[in-house]
């Protein structure tokens, strides 16, 4: 699948970094629901939402009551200061730096399509010194458009129209069913990452046939190939 691959568009919390590695994603949700709770909103989350450990959550429940308001615009621009805090204490997943340079030196083109602000993902890219493997194709959430987060396929055809590749020849990794699903909706090729049992079944579970545990496999496949 890899081999066919021209264009590589990658999810970023998840395949590029594990975002909430030090600022974790409980912590960011708490401080979401207490700023609503001091507005007196905080009675439009569910209780599964309030304790997902999930920050999109709260956005889209912000959004489902209140759509394109005040109140969802502050709440996003709220997320995307912790979603950049969290950038500067992510953790990069294993492999997956030498796994960006070696396609961008071998001419595969590269793209981040995330539901994270792009500012958080081009933030930590630059801290990485990765920033020039993708250039300016990074797409992820508008504060105008928190409908169309994944699953929608959005942030994913605005990667290929950014890169002008067609679905057929470009791949999406990616770690959550949603990621999956818009993939499946843009008829891009899709390889799961699931770093842990509960993420690979749940990939798998959405319908993902191809799954890896490691992107130390990928990375080594690539190496073998460009030394024959």
């Amino acid at each position: 699948m890899t081999t066919r691959a021209e264009s590589i568009l990658f999810d970023f919390d998840g395949p590029i970094c594990q975002l909430y590695a030090s600022h974790g994603a409980d912590t960011v949700v708490d401080n979401l629901v207490d700023w609503l709770a001091e507005r007196g909103m905080d009675g439009l989350l569910t209780p599964e939402e309030r304790h997902s450990g999930d920050p999109h959550a709260v956005l889209r429940a912000v959004h489902r009551a209140h759509p394109g308001s005040k109140l969802e615009c502050e709440l996003e621009a709220l997320l995307t200061a912790e979603e950049l805090h969290a950038a500067d204490r992510a953790f990069p997943t294993p492999y997956v730096d030498r796994l960006i340079r070696t396609w961008h030196a071998i001419g595969v083109r590269l793209a981040v399509a995330t539901n994270n602000a792009p500012g958080a993902a081009r933030h930590y890219l630059a801290g990485r010194g990765l920033s020039d493997c993708f250039g300016p194709h990074v797409h992820g959430r508008r504060t105008a458009h928190v409908h169309a987060l994944k699953p929608d396929p959005d942030c994913v055809q605005r990667a290929l129209d950014s890169l002008g590749a067609s679905p057929a020849t470009a791949l999406m990794i990616g770690d959550a069913p949603a990621d999956f699903l818009a993939a499946r909706e843009a008829g891009v090729p899709f390889l799961g990452y699931g770093r842990d049992e509960r993420r690979e079944k749940l990939l798998r579970t959405a319908g993902a046939e191809h799954v890896v545990n490691s992107l130390g496999p990928v990375l080594r496949f690539f190496w073998k190939d460009a030394m024959l």
